[in-house]
């Protein structure tokens, strides 16, 4: 009885018993939402794209004079940005592999049978918890020479870590590690989760060992979700800017986001400043394309 005088209102009355109509919807939260994008994102976007064609300066009043490509094809032509392009590439290499290996080695401990297994995971996950500031300042205490636990600890003495121009870069590199390698372990959970039980069950009964078991069967089905990890952890490394900045100001870690940075604020180069940021942008959506392209194909596998 109730569904025949429910199908007898009208699709406004059905709307109205639902509680917000579509219509109503689109009003008040979708249209804020797009009108919120255009304005935030990218209506600042398509302004710093203007300015990366002029000369302007945000430190005078001179009005922007328009140079075409002249900025681009100079920072191109600059072996220090590509220096700089050199030492973030370096990092992102060291950092993301690192992040991989031990998340997802910490995750294949997790995958299994242990007590307080739910607690151990917890606590393996406040580091991601805490903000950047903060770990930067933690880890410059930690690598003090003079009381550094981390010297304590190797038996390395006075060892200069951040001070050490061949060093600075691999210390900022390991604090990445150990912020962000839970991220990648979280994921990895998920993925080892889903791995059907009875595919060890068939590799057991034909007496597989546990390399092929792991190359055969656990590491094809996690890729997918393990390419996923290491895009996002990439395009975030790509950008690092607080931990550098926190821990180090050797030449040798000035990656290209503290480069922007200085270009920008302190030597207040605003036009050229806008230029790097869209050659950034573009590096970053090509190294992302590569990495879906693959990713499209490990799935298809």
């Amino acid at each position: 009885m109730a569904t025949a005088v429910m199908t007898t209102l009208d699709p406004r009355s059905r709307a109205a018993s639902r509680g917000l109509s579509d219509i109503s919807i689109r009003n008040l939260f979708i249209i804020p939402t797009i009108v919120f994008l255009i304005v935030f994102n990218i209506f600042p976007l398509l302004y710093s794209l203007g300015y990366s064609f002029t000369d302007f300066r945000a430190s005078t009043n001179a009005p922007a004079r328009f140079v075409g490509l002249a900025n681009y094809r100079a920072l191109l032509n600059d072996p220090f940005i590509w220096s700089n392009f050199a030492i973030t590439a370096k990092y992102v290499i060291v950092s993301v592999a690192g992040q991989v290996l031990v998340g997802f080695g910490v995750a294949m401990l997790l995958n299994r049978a242990i007590p307080f297994k739910g607690l151990i995971t917890t606590l393996l996950l406040l580091p991601m918890m805490l903000s950047m500031a903060v770990v930067g300042l933690f880890w410059k205490l930690l690598y003090n020479p003079s009381w550094g636990v981390i010297n304590y600890v190797l038996g390395l003495g006075n060892f200069e870590w951040l001070s050490n121009p061949d060093m600075a870069l691999y210390a900022i590199a390991i604090t990445d590690i150990w912020m962000w390698s839970p991220f990648v372990m979280l994921l990895s959970l998920a993925g080892l989760s889903a791995v059907p039980k009875h595919l060890y069950e068939a590799a057991a009964i034909d007496r597989a060992g546990p390399f092929y078991t792991f190359f055969r069967i656990t590491l094809p089905l996690v890729a997918p979700i393990l390419m996923i990890a290491i895009i996002f952890r990439t395009m975030e490394a790509f950008k690092t800017f607080d931990l550098a900045y926190i821990l180090s100001s050797q030449p040798t870690t000035e990656v290209i986001s503290i480069r922007l940075y200085k270009m920008a604020f302190q030597e207040w180069q605003t036009g050229m400043s806008c230029a790097l940021a869209y050659i950034v942008l573009i590096m970053v959506l090509a190294i992302t394309n590569i990495y879906v392209k693959y990713l499209n194909k490990v799935k298809e596998r």
